[in-house]
């Protein structure tokens, strides 16, 4: 079952700020599940985000933001990082995430009681 939803951001990047955070506010509400934001901004924030991309996503010295991990049973999953491209091409993979047989999946899960 899901625990949790994770978000590695900036508030600057426009990839991530409002697209991608209201993507994963909306992943959060329709799975039932907290939200965690993490901004690469905050030095503390920024900290345990460099360890999530670096043990679970896809790093690099300058990774790509947004990054999103799925928690679950202690696990933790990767599971959409934005482009470089136009914002576009962002929006397009999230509609392509949402529509996936993966989230479709997670969708169809019990949620977590509260």
């Amino acid at each position: 079952m899901l625990d949790r939803i994770t978000i590695v951001l900036a508030q600057w990047c426009p990839h991530c700020v409002p697209l991608a955070l209201e993507k994963a506010e909306q992943m959060a509400k329709q799975l039932g599940v907290e939200l965690q934001v993490l901004d690469i901004d905050d030095p503390e924030q920024e900290r345990i985000a460099d360890s999530l991309v670096n043990d679970y996503g896809d790093s690099a010295e300058d990774y790509l933001i947004p990054q999103v991990f799925f928690e679950e049973d202690g696990k933790v999953k990767h599971v959409f990082t934005g482009f470089s491209e136009g914002v576009d091409v962002s929006r397009a993979r999230w509609d392509d995430f949402f529509a996936s047989e993966y989230y479709q999946t997670k969708l169809k899960t019990p949620k977590k009681p509260n």
